[in-house]
């Protein structure tokens, strides 16, 4: 590895550190002035944003990256408003450090009590979308810890421009700008550098393709919170009202297709197939989705003069990440637990039914995540769930699990008080 790579990421690493232990006790009037002064950065600066966003636009269109990738690549009216609302949200949600889970005396005495502190230093490692850079940074500064950013070579610039903002909000409000810092090189040994440094870096939270997030759970020797696939499923019921199956499968996989939470199966109840499908494969073919089915399922597709790919085995395992969909027909819902259980990837899957029983069952039985009843999987977001922002998406069950918002960012540690107690 080159050796300035590696002495320049270590710098950085015990820069963060030492940030850190500040950080934690920063007040919170404090931490929220920087992040509503970084908002209000944000929204001077748009100009300048868009003129180095811009340039990675145009670089990945040389690149030739896909439309959704230069979807969540661009920083749009409606990305920069969520950035700036985003970080008045955080400012605007309860400080979790300091909290205490609960307090108690012991017979002899002693009061233990047990209360969240910060982690410390988080590594975030993203691809593609600059609104991490902002999101991440406000999560992690309002629970106390310090954040090292890495994005993707895509995002670059539009990356570094954002994360200048918030260290100069810090600066300006007397607060080390090291608790936000960025990896100022696209040189992937960088990356595997930072993976080493148990010593100065708590937790990595990495966010992109599965190729990515193997590569850190690989080769990290600190603790990763991570999902590898976001395989979600719509199972609609054969009580479902249809008109309401149609628009949340059509949301769930059209109204922005590149992303981890869009649907990437459609389950239908034999029992309603043939009238639901009729009309929302139809509605699904002229939004531009390509459907790959099972037999039934193409059957019907060609009997309403459209043409559907069979489905292969690999196909419900697949993420598309696109205008694409996967389509099976199943006898009841217990089929439909069983693909997902076989096929899933435990992000977010959601039943339309009107029947409450089956309803609970399926919320009880699915083991993802996030289970739905009646709504979009879109829904699955930090935002969305009243968050404020979002540090990524976890399928782990340890520490953090679904949406990351402020209070995952955070662990906890006893506090004891004694008045000379000693054990016999």
């Amino acid at each position: 590895m080159n050796t300035s790579i590696e002495e320049s990421v270590i710098q950085l690493a015990k820069g963060a550190r030492k940030a850190s232990r500040v950080s934690g006790g920063l007040s919170t009037d404090l931490k929220n002035k920087v992040l509503i002064d970084c908002a209000e950065k944000i929204e001077s600066q748009v100009e300048s944003l868009r003129e180095e966003n811009a340039k990675d636009l145009e670089t990945g269109k040389e690149k030739g990256l896909s439309g959704a990738l230069l979807d969540r690549l661009t920083l749009s009216d409606k990305t920069i408003g969520s950035m700036t609302s985003g970080l008045r949200e955080v400012a605007a949600l309860p400080d979790p450090v300091g909290e205490a889970h609960h307090s108690w005396k012991r017979p002899n005495g002693l009061e233990i009590s047990k209360v969240q502190v910060p982690i410390g230093v988080i590594a975030i490692i993203y691809e593609s979308r600059p609104n991490v850079t902002i999101d991440a940074a406000a999560l992690c500064f309002k629970a106390g810890n310090a954040t090292i950013l890495r994005g993707g070579s895509e995002a670059f610039h539009s990356n570094r421009a954002l994360a200048k903002i918030f260290r100069e909000a810090c600066e300006d409000n007397g607060v080390d700008p090291n608790v936000v810092q960025t990896l100022e090189t696209t040189d992937r040994a960088a990356v595997g550098a930072m993976l080493q440094l148990d010593d100065f870096i708590d937790v990595v939270i990495p966010r992109g393709g599965k190729g990515l997030i193997e590569r850190v759970v690989a080769e990290s020797r600190i603790p990763v919170i991570k999902h590898y696939d976001g395989i979600c499923h719509v199972y609609v019921d054969k009580d479902a009202d249809l008109e309401m199956a149609d628009d949340i499968s059509f949301n769930s996989k059209a109204q922005r297709p590149g992303v981890c939470n869009a649907m990437e199966t459609l389950l239908v109840h034999e029992g309603i197939a043939k009238v639901f499908l009729a009309k929302n494969l139809s509605r699904l073919k002229e939004a531009g989705v390509e459907i790959r089915g099972c037999e039934e399922t193409v059957a019907l597709f060609s009997n309403n003069g459209l043409v559907a790919k069979p489905a292969t085995e690999e196909d419900w395992r697949e993420e598309y990440l696109d205008l694409i969909l996967s389509v099976k027909i199943v006898p009841d819902m217990d089929a439909a637990i069983d693909h997902i259980e076989e096929y899933g990837s435990h992000h977010t899957d959601a039943i339309v039914t009107e029947n409450w029983q089956t309803a609970r069952k399926f919320q009880r039985e699915v083991n993802s995540a996030s289970v739905m009843v009646n709504a979009s999987t879109r829904f699955s977001d930090g935002q969305q769930y009243g968050l404020g922002a979002e540090i990524g998406i976890s399928t782990d069950k340890l520490h953090a699990r679904g949406p990351m918002g402020l209070n995952d960012l955070v662990t906890t540690k006893y506090l004891v008080s004694g008045e000379g107690q000693v054990r016999a």
